[in-house]
């Protein structure tokens, strides 16, 4: 369990998201004229992909309607849509310092390829990251592809690979690929639902991480990029 790549969520876990998601997913229901789904149900498929997401929200309409949907979530989130989605305060400072140590960043997000770019750009974060897989470009979570497709484009092997996340999807996702999977309780899924899927610990801020990770480091061969 000598982690090299540590693989990072976006919603929930680097930035603070959430409210203009379900935002936006309540005005695309509300564009069409379709009874908009409750903040929870809404936050709860903060995640997956948008295809997978609409098709949770709305399983009995047609593939055309969620497709419509999808639009109108695109057009709101890219464009219209004003409320704030900020880093989590101390995301940056703990993706440099991890940087630093020499680890493998990279991210694995339900956002589109599009939606990552544009967040990567206006935050000056894309430098920090050596690989990126968004959910328009693979299968979505909890599946494993993202992290395979990652792995293999960095050559780093599943025992080796960190996963962290804010979501049972992401937990899931690192089980199906063979990975390690850390959860953050701050996020979208509260701890309890977490916790059931057995992550190797629940932190309580993203600050964490690096102590975290330097207490595994004290046991020869843990944690510790190769």
């Amino acid at each position: 369990m000598t982690f090299e790549l540590i693989v990072f969520d976006w919603d929930g876990t680097l930035m603070d998201s959430e409210a203009r998601i379900v935002a936006c997913i309540q005005s695309a229901f509300t564009d069409l004229g379709e009874p908009s789904p409750a903040p929870e149900a809404a936050r709860d498929i903060i995640g997956l992909g948008l295809d997978e997401a609409m098709a949770m929200l709305c399983p009995d309409a047609t593939l055309a309607r969620r497709r419509a949907l999808m639009d109108r979530y695109r057009a709101h989130f890219l464009g219209g849509n004003e409320t704030p989605s900020d880093l989590f305060p101390e995301a940056r400072a703990t993706l440099s310092r991890l940087d630093q140590q020499g680890y493998l960043l990279a991210v694995a997000t339900g956002k589109s390829r599009r939606g990552l770019d544009e967040v990567l750009a206006t935050t000056a974060l894309d430098r920090l990251f050596h690989a990126t897989r968004c959910a328009d470009e693979t299968r979505s979570k909890p599946h494993p592809d993202m992290l395979l497709e990652l792995m293999d484009e960095l050559g780093v092997a599943p025992s080796a690979t960190l996963m962290v996340g804010d979501t049972e999807y992401d937990i899931q996702m690192a089980h199906n690929a063979g990975a390690a999977a850390l959860a953050v309780c701050y996020g979208v899924h509260e701890r309890g639902r977490l916790l059931a899927q057995r992550p190797l610990a629940c932190l309580e801020s993203l600050g964490e991480l690096p102590g975290w990770l330097g207490r595994l480091a004290e046991v020869p061969g843990v944690g510790s990029p190769a």
